[in-house]
């Protein structure tokens, strides 16, 4: 189980930090990624880490906005977000899948677990 906390409205070029928390055990061949789902829009890919090693990816459009970790001691995930922009307006979804395949990760249809989502919004 996912439980993610941190969302909020910030003014643009403000930060927030989003923590995915999941209770159980995660598998050191777990993925887990943050997605976003706007208005009307698909949801996308946003940000993944890898659980073991940390090797992480981006979505282009968060590069150098966008940090994602994870902290194996707490069994917590965080996506930390700075130079917000309106268009990063959404709801934020954590998820976890298993398998290492590199191109899986930034489709949520890989995913097979997922928290309850986070409203970020974004005033210009």
């Amino acid at each position: 189980q996912l439980q993610a906390s941190g969302g909020g409205s910030v003014q643009a070029g403000g930060s927030l930090t989003l923590s995915c928390a999941a209770s159980g055990r995660i598998l050191n061949n777990y993925r887990m990624g943050w997605f976003r789902q706007a208005p009307g829009k698909e949801r996308e890919f946003v940000a993944a880490i890898r659980w073991s090693g940390g090797n992480t990816a981006y979505a282009d459009s968060v590069k150098g906005r966008f940090s994602i970790s994870r902290d194996s001691a707490k069994n917590m995930v965080t996506l930390r977000m700075i130079s917000l922009k309106p268009e990063d307006t959404a709801v934020y979804y954590c998820a976890a899948k298993a398998g290492l395949i590199h191109s899986a990760q930034f489709d949520y249809r890989h995913y097979h677990y997922w928290g309850q989502g986070t409203l970020v919004t974004v005033s210009s």
